[in-house]
């Protein structure tokens, strides 16, 4: 990345980081980012698609499972070690004045696998969804904003990780959608 983007980037990490500091960021934004808190919700997701449409609800979850994971693995286990990007926590420009509200965290920093996972699923059930519930779209795009920002607020992301994280998710849940909706028309 050329070195006024870098700049740029770190600015922007410290004006979040730092400037917008407050104490209800500093109690809801770490549990926000937590994967355990969204448990009830994932399982709400799960429990509704199959309870109200059946078998199309069990595949939908099944492309839903798929759109997930493979926005974790292309994300954490072949994007960030080709990149090695270190965390804002871990960078030699950064690290001494880094606000941390939860633990720096193992691994490279881009993308955010936090943002890329949380828009593949934002997506993908705003696409599904759409003609029926429109608002989810944006309250699904919204969730997965706020806890892409949660990773730049408690410190282990920079905003350029979480907006190109969010980028790739966003076109990971829009290919699976498209996927689910191609096998939906031609086997149901």
């Amino acid at each position: 990345m050329p070195d006024f983007l870098l700049d740029l980037d770190r600015h922007l990490f410290y004006i979040i980081n730092h400037e917008w500091a407050n104490p209800f960021f500093d109690t809801v934004l770490p549990v926000m980012r937590n994967a355990k808190f969204w448990i009830p919700l994932y399982v709400f997701i799960i429990g509704f698609s199959i309870w109200r449409y059946k078998k199309q609800g069990a595949v939908m979850v099944l492309f839903l499972a798929l759109s997930a994971g493979f926005a974790d693995f292309t994300s954490a286990s072949i994007i960030k070690p080709a990149v090695h990007r270190l965390r804002p926590c871990r960078d030699p420009y950064t690290s001494a004045a880094v606000i941390s509200r939860v633990p720096c965290g193992t691994g490279y920093s881009f993308p955010s696998t936090h943002a890329t996972d949380h828009f593949a699923i934002a997506i993908f059930l705003g696409i599904i969804f759409y003609k029926r519930h429109k608002w989810i779209m944006p309250l699904a795009i919204l969730w997965a904003a706020t806890i892409s920002f949660a990773q730049v607020y408690v410190g282990v992301h920079f905003p350029v990780d979480v907006v190109l994280g969010a980028l790739y998710g966003s076109l990971v849940g829009w290919l699976f959608a498209f996927g689910f909706t191609w096998y939906q028309r031609n086997t149901f």
